[in-house]
């Protein structure tokens, strides 16, 4: 995957008009969505092509359920590949079940927007190589080791401070909003208060000096969240 996240998905759902939804809100991220209405069509397509990540509706109305798929995707060809459940069925024993499959994550209908987006990037953070290195001067970002430099100097940050610097590094240019801040970094939405989002980016700011009058600044959207920005410069007049 690249370091901007830009995902091949496969979306296995049989109601047009939630399939059209969920769609819109991945491509409007960026992203590739391609979209089955049966088992039969998604396999095929599933064989020919190559996802990052596949996110399956559990009730199909067809001979075989997103169950089946899974099953199907874990023992035949792909099984380390994300996995994402999307369902009207949320009794334990159902989650249990899925998990066990070999889902990654288990979402309950009617799904939230930026919950979906946030775990899609989430599991795809997780899937990168380990040696993968992000370089946006005078930054460099290193996943083995969990590490960040700024002019060739190793900076000294907590472990939730190093995820949100990286998040942050990997979305530059677009708004987050704290919950989706929360959801990617904690897991959570509703646990925390969205002052710990606040608190972190104080901390990043003095310790990355994301300040306005630096190469890349951390500014605040008002009532919705961050955005980290390349400064332009501006030619000189001769």
């Amino acid at each position: 995957m690249s370091e901007h996240q830009n995902l091949c998905i496969a979306l296995l759902e049989d109601n047009v008009q939630e399939a059209d939804l969920l769609k819109g809100w991945i491509e409007n991220e960026g992203h590739r969505c391609n979209v089955f209405h049966d088992a039969e069509n998604f396999q095929l397509a599933f064989i020919r092509d190559r996802y990052d990540i596949v996110i399956l509706d559990w009730m199909l109305q067809t001979s075989r359920s997103g169950l089946d798929v899974l099953h199907w995707v874990r023992n035949m060809i792909a099984s380390d590949i994300p996995v994402i459940f999307v369902t009207v069925r949320q009794a334990e024993e159902d989650i249990v079940t899925a998990l066990l499959a070999g889902s990654d994550e288990y979402l309950v209908k009617p799904v939230r927007q930026h919950e979906l987006l946030a775990r899609l990037h989430a599991l795809a953070r997780r899937t990168q190589p380990k040696s993968q290195v992000l370089e946006c001067s005078p930054f460099v970002f290193t996943m083995a080791n969990r590490e960040v430099k700024l002019h060739g100097e190793v900076v000294d940050l907590t472990e939730k401070e190093y995820e949100l610097a990286l998040f942050l590094f990997h979305n530059r240019g677009r708004v987050l909003s704290r919950q989706h801040l929360l959801i990617s970094i904690w897991g959570t939405s509703s646990e925390l208060s969205t002052r710990t989002i606040d608190t972190h980016v104080s901390r990043l700011r003095k310790k990355l000096k994301l300040h306005v009058s630096e190469r890349w600044k951390l500014i605040s959207i008002y009532k919705i969240g961050y955005r980290l920005e390349e400064r332009t410069v501006s030619p000189r007049l001769i």
